[in-house]
């Protein structure tokens, strides 16, 4: 072969790989995969795996396959954004994630300037939306609207009781026990306790200790599933059989592996079940099939990517300035969640949380 035509050949085994290239699109979903909250990370593994799935199989977006790509920011603020220039340099436009909101609220900064699009299925720090920019959105609630439901309702059954508010220092779990004491205090009520502790710890015994002495008999917790699990636990070791009520961050099962029968009557706060929704049963089955419970934020994981890939598909293009006008402008979007439609900040427009109470290893709206 000639110089020349090696030249040529060459070239155009270049144009080849960049025309395939070319026709997919680079997508990702960014979670604590490691660390102590991996649960929620295959929580949101599964949901995304199971949406590119299903839009592939339909012929993906804009006649184009997607390309899903896994992030761990193991719920470590430095390295989610880490996570996040890293997805930027593949190309990705889009970003199912991140869960926790101290994850989100900077990974979200470097996607901003990047110009990629953020969908978190789990975040619910105001901030995150509030100090957001044009690419920031969620499709669950926020904490100012749990604390609101959970402060009212602790006001309302549980007047006249020791309350303990606690919370870890995170922005999610802060955040969340800041908002129900608001409400909390809002509607009279005074808590005996307000306290932080430090998560990832395994002996609470010194905090129980003081909630026993105070004869607290209602724990709120603003934190995760590892560290509320231990704690009352520890509590029941004790004798403390106080009610602990907290919010989304136990929606997994794995919460009740860590209690056992002391986790049984705990209560929190959660968006409606998507797995009992007309919506879900076709995708429900699909995980089903798989031994997959599409529990906690599987779904959530889900919808994200099933609401963007529809946008983009009515934008006309995976632009991702483009695709965010247009999930702003249009909707409600039909998802597994059922209609979602967003506000000007990203956040969604109805949002739905109720109680739901742990009950023989499993958790169920409460009636």
């Amino acid at each position: 072969m000639t110089r020349r035509l090696l030249i040529t050949a060459t070239a155009l085994a270049g144009l080849v790989w960049t025309g395939a290239a070319h026709a997919q699109i680079q997508i990702a979903v960014a979670g604590p995969v490691t660390g102590n909250y991996a649960t929620f990370g295959a929580q949101m593994k599964e949901g995304a795996e199971q949406a590119v799935a299903d839009i592939n199989a339909k012929g993906g977006v804009l006649g184009k396959k997607l390309v899903l790509n896994v992030g761990d920011d193991a719920c470590d603020p430095k390295q989610a954004v880490s996570v996040a220039n890293e997805l930027a340099d593949k190309g990705v436009v889009f970003v199912a994630g991140h869960f926790c909101s101290s994850s989100s609220i900077p990974a979200s900064k470097v996607y901003m300037e990047q110009g990629i699009l953020q969908i978190s299925p789990g975040s619910t720090n105001p901030a995150y939306t509030d100090n957001g920019g044009w690419n920031t959105f969620r499709v669950c609630g926020r904490d100012d609207q749990q604390g609101q439901v959970a402060g009212r309702y602790i006001a309302e059954h549980y007047k006249g009781k020791n309350i303990a508010i606690l919370h870890d220092n995170t922005a999610y779990g802060k955040g969340l026990a800041d908002e129900t004491k608001k409400y909390l205090n809002q509607a009279g009520v005074q808590e005996t306790i307000y306290s932080a502790y430090v998560p990832g710890e395994r002996d609470y015994s010194a905090l129980v200790s003081r909630l026993k002495e105070a004869h607290i008999d209602v724990i709120y917790i603003g934190g995760y599933h590892t560290e509320a699990g231990l704690i009352i636990r520890q509590a029941h070791e004790q004798g403390l059989n106080a009610q602990l009520i907290s919010g989304d961050a136990l929606v997994t099962q794995e919460f009740w592996q860590i209690t056992g029968p002391t986790g049984e009557g705990t209560m929190m706060t959660f968006s409606s079940d998507p797995r009992k929704r007309p919506d879900a049963a076709a995708v429900v089955q699909e995980f089903k099939a798989k031994g997959i419970d599409p529990e906690g934020y599987v779904l959530y994981t889900y919808a994200a990517i099933q609401i963007w890939a529809e946008a983009a598909q009515k934008a006309g293009t995976v632009d991702p300035k483009k695709v965010a006008a247009e999930l702003k402008s249009a909707g409600p979007w039909p998802s597994v969640l059922g209609p979602i439609g967003f506000d000007a900040k990203g956040d969604v427009t109805k949002p739905d949380y109720v109680f739901y109470v742990w009950h023989n290893g499993s958790y169920h709206e409460l009636d």
